[in-house]
Parts: C-alpha cells; structure tokens; sequence
C-alpha cells in the first residue's frame, strides 16, 4: 500500500509514536510518505531519509506552566497567510507526483485535508480523540469546564468523518461513538529495550518540566529533604543540593526512567504512558488550559497510580511521595503487550482497504 502518514509538530510525542508505526509500516512493505513541520520534520527525516515532506504546522505559545491563548492565536494570525500557501503548494506536488492508496493522521490537518479532496480511506491514531469519542469516566470540575468544552470542540472539528478512530489510552474507556477502537500507547522501541532489561530501582525522582515552568520550581524541589531529584527539560547540566539538572540524552532519560522511584511531570501523554508500562508512580501538574492534560493526570489519579495537583508545590510532592508505596503496588497490575495491539489494529484496516470492507465515514 501507498500510505501519506500526518505527524503534526506540537510536541514530539506525536512524533516518536509515529515513528513506531511508520517502521512497522515499512517492515510490512508499504511505501510512506510523511507530512511534518519543525522539530518533528527534523527527526523524522533523519528517521526515514527522503521520505518526509516539509509541510507548516500549528504551534502553542506557553507563559508560567500554562497555555497562553492570547499569544497562540496572536501567532496563528501572523503565519497563517505564509502557512496556507507552504502547504497549497506542497499538496499540489503530492497530487501530481504521487498516487497514494489511504492516508493515517496522528492529528494533523494537512494529510486529512489531503485524504478528503483525494477522496482517501482515512485511518486516525491518536490519544486525543478519547475526549471526544469516548466515555472518560472522571468528575470534570467547574474550573476545567471551559477547557473541556474547548477542547472537544476542537478535537470534534480537527479530523472528522474517519473511517476509523484509534485511541491510545493507559486507562479504560468506553468507546461511545462508532468505527472507534481503543488500543494500549504506542511506545518506543528503546522504552520496551530497557523494560525487558528489569533494571533495579534507584533512589531519584525522576522529574520533566520545560523553560516554562514556575520560577521558584528548583527551590520547590530542593524543600523536599531527604529526596534526589533528576531535572530534564531545562536544556543545562548543573547540581543544585538535592536537584541534579541535566541537558537531554534519550538513552539517559530513559534508563532514569525505568529506574526511578517516581516521575513527575506535567499531564503530557507520553512520558505518563512510558511511565505507567514501567510502573513507576506519577506525580502530574497538568499545564492550565489544556484539558488533555488534565483527563491524564485525573486518569492517574483514579487509577491508584499516583496523584494530580493543580499547582506544583514542595507540599504536592510531599503528600504524593507520602503514598508511594501504594501508588507502587497498584501499578503491578498493569499489563501491556508492547505495540502488538495497535500494530494489529493499523494492519486489519489496511486490510480492510485491501478488500474494499471499510464501513461508512463517522
């Protein structure tokens, strides 16, 4: 099959998730393509040479652990005009040059638009789509309402009338709308490496925040006594009493990953799921305003494999390390089969456009 496969930009989870399926994809012969922007076009060309196009892509604006929506949709206003043309330009040469056979998106605009004037089956594969088409199954507070209602609205217009919805979720949920299939995460081949190594567990925490987090959050960190911390995301090496920043290294972040005590982080996706199959408890500060974040964290709380707080404090991550041990043990019961699943799902759609049985849009 001929496959165009959408990666968007924001974030490179979406990115290292699609880069697991693309491989898989080729080891089963199929011809990719791939459409991307920014970081991702970056990694993903190196990933697969010659085989990624250059597309323009949406980006979020960040202020102080939150979503700044003034400055995004200030941002959306300014490049959109130039964005619109890259991509018109770009689909015209997909047109010409390459007949293709169905298109997957992992949330990305182009290739769904693409797949709608071509007249393509369209295969989605993300972890958002859960808001949308399924039953969460948490309380939605009053102060996220807003959020939710945004976010589906959102999510609900972004890629619509699939032929088929894969949801990636670390948690149940009852799919409540049509052609809609939940799978486990995709995770990365070094995450699956390292957990089939059954290292022992070491004495850090393991925490991941960017250059938008609070300003007194070392100092947060360095009140918690008796506890060592290990930073990525703040792009520095440094050592700090109790807290040990260190510039990114995927194999370094990883292995500290599946030896940690406990994670903390934001409400992001990907490290939550790597974190979960690992069974390391999570200590989550959803970013405001991203609704997606919050279902995440709420997720791990329901589950018993950690806790969510609203804003990050030294007493957060106290009262959270006060029930490790429990989150620790809850999480032994979770089972995943690495990619077998989603693998198995993505290859019986394409079957399914082999032999002409997919059901109607949805």
């Amino acid at each position: 099959m001929r496959i165009l496969y959408g990666v968007p930009s924001e974030g490179m989870g979406h990115a290292t998730r699609s880069q697991v399926i693309i491989e898989h994809l080729l080891e089963q012969g199929h011809q990719v393509r791939i459409a991307t922007s920014d970081r991702a076009f970056e990694l993903l060309d190196k990933a697969f040479p010659g085989r990624c196009l250059r597309i323009e892509g949406l980006h979020l604006k960040y202020e102080r652990g939150g979503v700044d929506k003034a400055a995004t949709f200030a941002h959306l206003l300014g490049s959109a005009p130039e964005g619109l043309a890259t991509n018109v330009k770009q689909a015209i040469h997909l047109w010409r040059s390459e007949p293709l056979d169905l298109v997957i998106s992992d949330f990305e605009s182009f290739s769904y638009t693409f797949a709608k004037i071509a007249s393509l089956p369209l295969l989605s594969i993300d972890n958002m789509q859960v808001i949308n088409r399924c039953t969460l199954g948490i309380e939605i507070p009053d102060e996220e309402t807003e959020s939710y209602t945004l976010a589906k609205t959102i999510i609900k217009a972004k890629v619509p009338f699939c032929q088929r919805y894969l949801v990636t979720a670390f948690f149940d949920a009852e799919p409540c709308k049509p052609n809609t299939e939940l799978v486990p995460p995709i995770l990365r081949d070094a995450v699956l490496q390292v957990a089939g190594e059954r290292l022992p567990e070491g004495n850090h925490i393991l925490v991941y925040r960017t250059a938008s987090a609070e300003d007194d959050f070392i100092e947060s960190l360095r009140a918690v006594q008796g506890q060592h911390f290990i930073v990525y995301g703040l792009n520095r090496d440094e050592e700090l009493g109790n807290v040990t920043l260190r510039v990114f290294s995927e194999a370094g972040f990883i292995r500290e990953l599946a030896t940690c005590r406990a994670v903390v982080a934001n409400g992001g996706f990907s490290l939550i799921s790597e974190a979960v199959f690992l069974h390391r408890p999570v200590c989550s500060f959803p970013l405001k305003g991203q609704f997606e974040q919050f279902v995440n964290g709420a997720q791990i709380e329901r589950l018993g494999y950690g806790r969510r707080f609203t804003d990050f404090s030294s007493d957060a991550i106290k009262a959270f390390l006060y029930d490790r041990d429990r989150f620790s043990q809850s999480l032994e019961s979770y089972r995943q089969q690495g990619n077998q699943d989603v693998f198995a799902a993505v290859d019986r759609f394409i079957d399914d456009v082999a032999q002409g049985g997919l059901p109607a849009e949805e």
